[in-house]
């Protein structure tokens, strides 16, 4: 006799080889570095927006130099809103590659077998149940025809 597993025996991967160890802590450390310099370059960029501020502030500021600078962080800005839609455009078709090769598989075979228990569910009942519950009912029959027969069934 078989034990069942448990979920946790069903979904555990084998250990790691010291060469794959390595990988992953290396795609770790490029990944920390990647954020830590992304980090920098942001700090840096609010700093000098800072000072810009500062310096267009001071009241002996022609405003013509205050509308180029702000044209400026405009286009920066719309650069980066440039950068996170493709990003996103990006992502959403990796989704969509998902979808069609990784879970549509999945839903046809779980559409497969859901249709192969329908087709045991209705083979057992017209092959079992069904003379099973006739037979009930005949011997059903019979006993209560014994009875008043006058003879007592066991």
């Amino acid at each position: 006799m078989t034990t069942p597993m448990t979920e946790e025996q069903n979904y555990s991967t084998p250990p790691l080889t010291p060469e794959q160890l390595a990988e992953m802590r290396e795609k770790e450390r490029q990944q920390k570095q990647t954020i830590a310099i992304v980090s920098a370059i942001v700090v840096v960029l609010v700093a000098l927006l800072g000072v810009a501020i500062y310096y267009l502030l001071q009241p002996t500021t022609p405003t013509d130099k205050i509308r180029d600078i702000f044209i400026i962080v405009v286009a920066l800005e719309t650069l980066v809103i440039g950068v996170a839609l493709i990003v996103l455009v990006i992502q959403l078709a990796s989704l969509i590659n998902l979808l069609q090769n990784e879970v549509r598989p999945i839903l046809q075979a779980t559409s497969e077998t859901v249709n192969t228990l329908r087709g045991t569910a209705e083979f057992l009942g017209e092959n079992v149940v069904e003379p099973v519950i006739k037979l009930n009912g005949y011997l059903a029959g019979l006993k209560r025809m014994l009875e008043l027969l006058g003879i007592k069934p066991k």
